[in-house]
């Protein structure tokens, strides 16, 4: 795709949804009000690890509520994330809990014309239970003769027996490790923990559910995939897809906690079905503290290198928490793999990974993907050796990385695509240049009660999981553009915006292919009866398949435009082109070579209505075969308390390589809202359990689940963000991803920035004040 100067894309403008979001107006699940509609609560288990032996629901009958227990649901067992093909997908979940596999597992749910009866009636409801002993650490949970979680799961069309609670394991080897060990002159050989946080999205979970009288269902539920969803509840309930319509509604941010179909959905639809009327279905925030974290992991890491720089061979150990339900386990173990393999080149690796449940919360997929604990891992040791070998860290990264024309793993060894565009040199030029890095201090040369560090990191994710032949993930996305009779442009596009302006940036790439001004694009109301599939907004792929998928629908209808222009104008399609005219508000199209020969879009489509000659519109169905990396940098500087451990960002400066910059104010603020989220992953948030129990010690109450705040944030005059000036050729207007990529190097970057200020490696996250006090003192 050749590059021209561009009206739409690259500048900053107003979102279309920015006025119904600040103004209280916009409408998410929870907000959706019908008639005759009831309202539900879910039961909960207390316990981390029980069966259930009864559950009496005469209490709650008696109030006039609708009871839903094991008993009433269909015996399907799914997997909520069917991005996986089938032969990876493991499915062992039931609309309600036949056990109790963690505290706060839906064990039944009732239905009651007001909230506080429904409340009432979730009180009345008695349950038995055998307890059981938590497994709540994995050491534990695969322990000879320990209880087994899950007996079997659902494997394709068979149960596969679950030994030792080991869900899933993977290994991957290339090349002769042994040799490469052999070959290095400096090996260092690292073990790094991650914690299990909470998503802390805006939004907890909704979903409201209306009964058919033919039979079927409609659904208004927080999703990241209104397809999916359908799919799922078609399976599960038995229904056919043109029976199911689910409604795409405005979603208060994810990181990634409903890239699945959220537990309580199906749920809801059981009770909508059963009391033959809608209900409503919300979760509070201690329910959704409960219901999804990220993966903890302990990663065991060996590298070896050469006195000169070059990597010679690689080891990786990785043990995922899973919790008590496998929602992706065998995709995860699979791109952190390849996280790890398109990090640096290695000329031999072995990988080793075991997924393991628990009795605590299930882990899902945020923010990165298992990358966020890959690259703390990767680029920490990193940093070491460079030190070892007494080299600047930018210098060896830059000689060992994967870049121009390497092969990348954009979802594990399956999913490989060959880099075409790469930002990371002058990102890490330019952050270095920012920072101050050529004058940083030496490592634990600081002195006195405050020490400044200088520390980086660089990473990347993939902009979606295209390859150029299919494998293990399922990656297609579609949409129609219709032109209207006044020149203004409708979007269908099934694709969840999580807040971040995803449907905003396809809007400008379709005024931009379509020659058409930027506010006469909308975002059309979409459900699955109107959409075409859209496989779920994850995996940083919003702009780089999405927008593609509109540029090409949007492609096709500007080719029948021109085709009617031509019956008008008498000029050749090829010679045509359309170009905004913001006084017009139009697009105009025009032949620059015969200045009298126009006329509006606007005009050219009434012109279609009134001749008969039919709607301008085309839908397309697109499946990426690329994968791009989209490269990130951090750059961080921070001042450590000695006397309280307590650590300040005094500076930071963040690059990204999102190719074609669609709206610089939006991918400003990713980068700005990756160093918070990245920062409270290296320094504050840790979701903790009792080892007991399993109960949470903060008992789900967030007040007890650090975030970081304002005051936590650098300020505003030492917080730079800038964009490498790359153009990927197979992106929409050489475009590629910039989302989740946005945090994955952080930790990394405070973790060295730490070993520079103090002398002193930390290797589990997060790094708080108690875990510096007590490095400084062992190191005293």
């Amino acid at each position: 795709m050749s590059r021209r100067p561009m009206n739409a894309i690259g500048r900053s403008a107003w979102r279309r949804d920015g006025v119904a979001k600040v103004t209280g107006a916009e409408t998410y699940a929870s907000d959706v009000v019908l008639p005759r509609m009831w309202h539900a609560r879910v039961l909960r288990s207390p316990y981390a690890h029980a069966r259930i032996e009864s559950i009496d629901t005469s209490g709650a009958e008696a109030l006039g509520a609708v009871c839903l227990t094991f008993a009433d649901v269909p015996k399907v067992k799914y997997n909520e994330r069917i991005v996986s093909t089938p032969p990876y997908l493991y499915r062992d979940r039931y609309v309600l809990a036949d056990k109790a596999r963690h505290v706060g597992e839906a064990i039944a749910a009732v239905a009651a014309p007001t909230e506080a009866l429904a409340e009432r009636a979730l009180r009345a409801l008695k349950v038995e239970y055998e307890v059981l002993e938590p497994l709540v650490e994995p050491a534990r949970a695969m322990r000879p003769g320990a209880e087994p979680i899950h007996a079997t799961v659902r494997l394709a069309d068979a149960e596969v027996p679950i030994e030792g609670n080991i869900a899933v394991a993977r290994t991957i080897e290339l090349g002769d490790v042994g040799a490469g060990f052999a070959e290095a002159a400096v090996v260092l050989e690292r073990e790094y923990v991650t914690s299990r946080i909470y998503h802390a999205q805006m939004e907890t979970k909704s979903v409201v559910c209306r009964p058919e009288p033919d039979g079927g269902i409609t659904v208004w539920p927080t999703t990241q995939s209104i397809h999916n969803t359908r799919q799922l509840l078609g399976e599960i309930y038995g229904l056919p897809l043109h029976k199911v319509n689910v409604k795409r509604v405005a979603i208060g941010g994810t990181f990634g906690s409903s890239i699945q179909m959220n537990s309580v959905i199906p749920i809801c639809v059981g009770l909508a079905l059963k009391a033959r009327r809608p209900v409503k279905l919300v979760t509070t925030r201690e329910e959704d503290l409960y219901d999804h974290v990220r993966y903890q992991t302990t990663i065991g890491l060996r590298l070896g290198v050469t006195r000169d720089g070059r990597l010679t061979a690689g080891h990786m150990r990785v043990l995922a928490d899973i919790g008590g339900h496998n929602i992706q386990a065998y995709p995860l173990l699979s791109v952190m793999a390849g996280w790890w393999a398109s990090l640096y080149r290695l000329p031999a690796m072995k990988y080793e990974g075991r997924a393991v449940y628990t009795n605590k919360t299930p882990s899902c997929a945020m923010q990165g993907f298992g990358n966020p604990q890959v690259s703390f891992a990767v680029e920490s040791l990193m940093d070491e050796l460079a030190e070892a070998l007494a080299m600047d860290p930018i210098e060896f990264k830059l000689r060992n990385y994967v870049g121009l024309g390497g092969t990348f793993w954009g979802q594990g060894p399956s999913v490989q695509s060959i880099i075409r565009s790469d930002g990371a040199p002058e990102l890490l030029r330019v952050g270095a240049e920012k920072i101050g890095w050529s004058a940083r201090p030496a490592a634990g040369s600081a002195t006195g009660r405050y020490r400044r560090g200088v520390g980086m990191a660089r990473g990347f994710h993939t902009s979606s999981a295209g390859a150029p032949k299919p494998g293990e993930v399922i990656d297609y996305t579609g949409a129609l553009v219709k032109i209207n009779e006044d020149g203004s442009v409708d979007v269908v596009h099934a694709m969840m915006d999580h807040g971040g302006g995803t449907l905003d940036a396809i809007a400008k790439i379709v005024a931009e292919e379509l020659g058409v001004p930027a506010d006469r694009v909308g975002i059309s109301p979409v459900d699955t009866r109107t959409t075409v599939y859209d496989v779920v907004t994850h995996a940083t792929r919003g702009v780089y398949a999405g927008g593609a998928a509109a540029q090409r629908a949007a492609r096709r209808a500007k080719a029948i435009l021109l085709d009617y222009a031509t019956r008008v104008l008498g000029i050749e399609a090829d010679a045509l082109v359309i170009e905004p005219d913001a006084a017009l508000g139009q697009g105009v199209i025009h032949c620059p070579a015969v200045p009298d020969k126009r006329i509006t879009v606007g005009a050219l489509a009434k012109l279609c209505q009134t001749n008969s000659w039919g709607s301008i519109a085309a839908v397309e169905s697109l499946r990426p075969v690329h994968c791009p990396p989209a490269f990130v940098t951090y750059f961080v500087e921070v001042e450590v308390d000695t006397e309280t451990g307590a650590v300040t960002t005094t500076r930071a400066a963040i690059g990204s390589d999102c190719g074609t910059v669609v709206n610089p104010d939006l991918a400003r603020g990713q980068l700005e809202g990756g160093l918070s989220k990245g920062a409270g992953y290296a320094l504050y948030e840790d979701a903790r359990w009792d080892a007991e129990s399993g109960e949470l010690l903060s008992r789900g109450f967030w007040i007890d689940s650090k975030v970081p705040a304002m005051s936590e944030s650098p300020p505003l005059a030492g917080l730079e963000t800038f964009f490498a000036t790359t153009w990927e050729p197979t992106g929409p207007f050489g475009a590629k991803g910039i989302g989740e990529a946005a945090t994955n190097p952080c930790a990394a970057a405070y973790a060295n920035a730490l070993a520079n200020a103090l002398g002193i490696r930390f290797r589990e996250l997060p790094i708080t004040p108690e875990k510096i006090l007590a490095a400084l003192q062992a190191a005293r």
